[in-house]
């Protein structure tokens, strides 16, 4: 049964259904999505598409195994927008970014994923943490929608049937998941509902997108799901963070080696670099930057961005 409405926002709300191994995943976001935008301005609809693909990343990473880690979903290499990238931690903090080079009024009004990323390919990487080894699939765009492209990709790369219902606007970002989990392996489902995957994907199905970005999860919930057996956990809070710091940069300096920097600083007298996810400015001069190379113990960033 799902109780009494509550509006939650910028969080993710777990649910299971008691009669088959089906679980979801709903996730509103606000005030990150707002904190987001706030740093970088984009056009309407690389906003939309990067604000589907951060609440799909919430998505993700909520179902995946990435205790001290992070997820990093990526739609990178395609014209006119050759990057939209997510990354979310696994306490459910996240930063994005989206890069394009200015070609899309010739796209017409309403273009889809393929249109704006056209050549790309979709990535997920996950970072387990604690130094073990990081994964990564790559699966080339397929699908016109943010949606259809993580389906496949779960389907591709996970066998993990998997349904994504994605919308952003300028006001907020909102994702629903239906996962079907493998039977081997599992516990039996007391009076098992075989045919419950089949309805709640169709029931699903019949969310439009003003009812994604303005209902609350527990009136989503009871309109799709009113006649099933849910079990609903507690939500779980999502933010905006950026991990960058003076530290990270500094290792940036040292892959990038002495002699670039060398070369740079014979042109200028600091190095500047500045972070893509959230602005923010570092400056570097001669004997700071000069430090950072010496510095050969220090730990390099181990993933991209500062």
């Amino acid at each position: 049964m799902i109780g009494p409405v509550g509006v939650e926002t910028d969080a993710l709300q777990r649910f299971v259904f008691e009669r088959a191994r089906v679980r979801g995943e709903l996730v509103r976001l606000e005030e990150t999505w707002r904190e987001l935008r706030r740093r970088r301005e984009y056009p309407d609809v690389v906003r939309d598409a990067l604000g589907e693909l951060t609440a799909a990343s919430v998505l993700l990473a909520a179902t995946l195994k990435i205790e001290g880690g992070a997820l990093v979903l990526q739609i990178q290499g395609g014209r006119p927008v050759d990057l939209l990238v997510v990354e979310c931690q696994a306490d459910l903090t996240l930063r994005a970014m989206a890069r394009c080079d200015g070609g899309l009024p010739a796209l017409g009004p309403q273009p889809t994923l393929r249109d704006l990323a056209g050549g790309g390919r979709c990535a997920l990487t996950i970072d387990p943490g604690l130094g073990r080894t990081a994964y990564q699939g790559v699966v080339p765009l397929e699908g016109g929608t943010t949606a259809q492209v993580l389906e496949r990709y779960m389907a591709r790369s996970e066998q993990i049937a998997t349904l994504f219902f994605l919308a952003a606007s300028a006001e907020r970002a909102a994702g629903l998941l239906l996962q079907k989990l493998p039977e081997t392996g599992g516990k039996p489902v007391p009076d098992a509902d075989p045919d419950l995957w089949n309805r709640a994907s169709h029931l699903a199905a019949t969310l439009t997108r003003s009812e994604l970005l303005n209902l609350s999860e527990r009136e989503i919930l009871r309109r799709l799901f009113h006649d099933e057996d849910l079990r609903l956990f507690e939500t779980v809070p999502v933010r905006f963070a950026c991990r960058c710091s003076r530290e990270r940069v500094a290792g940036l300096i040292r892959m990038v080696g002495a002699e670039e920097v060398r070369q740079a600083l014979a042109e200028r007298p600091e190095l500047r670099v500045t972070c893509e996810f959230c602005g923010q400015g570092y400056v570097f001069g001669r004997d700071e930057a000069a430090r950072a190379l010496a510095d050969a113990g220090a730990k390099t960033p181990e993933r991209a961005g500062p």
